[in-house]
């Protein structure tokens, strides 16, 4: 009796274990790098002066928020090997257009600095030397991907680096 026990529990782990592999399937999703995260409008921050970032890297997620109150969210991609730092820190002054990092072999647009002067940074899915975007890293986006940088879409990045002041809040959890 103990072994048709041991059997039926094998069998109901592995019918489960397929199901849940089948649903990630169906679920899964490419976000569009080229688009931004939602089809509503960024925040006006005019309106929310005490907005601040939240980094899910559970979720592979960035909320933009009032309080508890998420005013945007964001598909991002955190970094391999749990090299995004996690704490509380803010957005610094150093940002930009474009950097490319001849090491890494890539590099990306729209950056913005939260934690040691331009060593981690929120910006687009990455580019290559040329300037174009790595189409095989931007399916990555939703995802953990980057060196510990967290990776957005291009038109999320932007956002953020035209419009989150110095010294908004970031917590990465």
């Amino acid at each position: 009796m103990l072994k048709f026990i041991k059997k039926c529990l094998l069998i109901v782990v592995a019918i489960g274990l397929a199901y849940g592999i089948y649903v990630n399937v169906i679920n899964a999703k490419t976000v569009d790098y080229t688009k931004p995260s939602q089809t509503k409008s960024y925040p006006k921050l005019k309106n929310h002066p005490n907005a601040w970032i939240d980094v899910s890297i559970r979720k592979q997620r960035v909320y933009i928020k009032d309080g508890s109150r998420v005013l945007y969210t964001m598909y991002c991609s955190t970094g391999l090997n749990n090299s995004t730092p996690t704490g509380t820190f803010s957005i610094e002054n150093e940002k930009g257009t474009t950097f490319y990092n001849a090491n890494l072999n890539e590099g990306a647009n729209y950056w913005t600095s939260f934690k040691n002067h331009g060593e981690y940074l929120f910006h687009t899915v990455p580019i290559k030397q040329d300037g174009t975007y790595d189409k095989a890293e931007a399916k990555k986006l939703g995802k953990v991907a980057s060196h510990g940088c967290i990776r957005l879409t291009i038109p999320d990045a932007k956002w953020i680096y035209k419009n989150i002041p110095v010294g908004t809040k970031v917590v990465v959890e």
